[in-house]
């Protein structure tokens, strides 16, 4: 399956090239240059947290791995608590006691769970508008309910028996239910906490590609044991190439589903911009965010609980996996698809009084 997916976005690749010397024509030339562009975001996101991962798992490591050893969860899974691509894998691999669980740890759970803590609620809390966010935190919430589906399912087809699966998120779990009742009881509160959180981590990312860089350029460095910014580039130019066929494969998918997708949200009793949104939310998230204000209120939860499971999961996340650990795409997509129809479909149960109606 790894070797279909590398064939189809190595078609995009080509036929965005071609449009783009066509004079992009189609679009898809647009997407190529926007896949290669991603390289400086890229960077800057996860570039220092590569190099600063050694040095954090030697730090945390002495109060983490104790912890989590008395409960008999690997330390790997600490590094959950970050997005994929802001250092999560990193970490995971390097306070892994089993490199299984490793793998599992920094590749579906922190492409869950870590990127809805990290990235998709501070994100969305601060782009939507103040009246929509209840509506964005019920989705969140329906999503965080529904996680464990996708965490299983991501786990079971990365060769962790189901009991252990469970036994290994306990931590996960724990932070996601204290998560629900903040953003039930608190939710203001909860949001701060998150931006504090998300700019602390954007801080410390800083702090490593500062470092790294004068390590580079002066061959001196007072953090002793860091990662060489050369690997860390090497990682992010991998991604890079993965996205330059990516985001054309993924446009074309999104205009081929465009219209079924609108009749299937007549007939669910969502407008055709909230049917686009889940689209648009599997690519990326911050766009599928800024469509909130021209989707119904149905659509507005159901696209929060979808993207706390699927978001960037044809774009970064996939490219990531593809780059590092191919092996583990097949986790990856089970585990965040699961995870995000059984937030749809519950999303979808539990918003039925606000359907809207469909027209004929």
């Amino acid at each position: 399956m790894n070797q279909i997916l590398m064939w189809i976005m190595a078609v995009g690749a080509v036929v965005g090239g071609i449009d783009r010397i066509r004079g992009n024509k189609y679009g898809y030339g647009a997407k190529f240059e926007e896949g290669f562009l991603f390289l400086g975001p890229t960077a800057l996101s996860m570039a220092g947290m590569i190099c600063l991962a050694p040095v954090l798992a030697d730090i945390l490591g002495r109060i983490v791995v104790p912890c989590y050893q008395r409960i008999g969860v690997d330390p790997a899974m600490f590094g959950s608590l970050l997005a994929i691509d802001m250092g999560g894998y990193q970490l995971a691999g390097e306070l892994a006691l089993d490199s299984r669980i490793g793998s599992y740890a920094g590749t579906v759970a922190a492409a869950i769970f870590g990127c809805t803590i990290v990235f998709t609620i501070p994100v969305g809390m601060g782009m939507i508008r103040k009246e929509e966010r209840c509506f964005f935190a019920r989705g969140i919430m329906y999503g965080l309910v529904t996680m464990p589906v996708g965490l299983l399912v991501g786990g079971v087809l990365a060769g962790i028996p189901v009991l252990s699966c469970l036994h290994q998120n306990l931590p996960v779990f724990v932070l996601a239910a204290v998560l629900l009742i903040g953003l039930w009881k608190a939710p203001e509160k909860m949001v701060r906490g998150f931006c504090v959180f998300a700019d602390g981590i954007r801080a410390v990312i800083t702090i490593g590609l500062v470092l790294a860089a004068v390590e580079y350029m002066c061959r001196w460095n007072p953090v002793k044991g860091m990662a060489p910014l050369e690997d860390a580039m090497d990682v992010v130019s991998s991604i890079g190439i993965v996205m330059l066929g990516s985001l054309p494969a993924a446009e074309f998918l999104q205009r081929i589903l465009r219209k079924p997708f609108a009749r299937v949200g007549s007939r669910l009793g969502m407008k055709a911009e909230s049917m686009t949104g889940l689209l648009v939310g599997i690519v990326s998230v911050i766009p599928a965010i800024s469509m909130y204000q021209d989707m119904d209120e149905r659509g507005k939860v159901v696209n929060g609980a979808f993207i706390v499971s699927a978001a960037s999961l044809l774009a970064a996340h996939m490219g990531f996996v593809v780059s590092t650990e191919p092996e583990m795409l097949g986790p990856l997509l089970g585990g965040k698809l699961s995870g995000a129809m059984a937030a749809l479909i519950l999303s979808l149960f539990l918003t039925r009084s606000s359907a809207v109606p469909a027209h004929r």
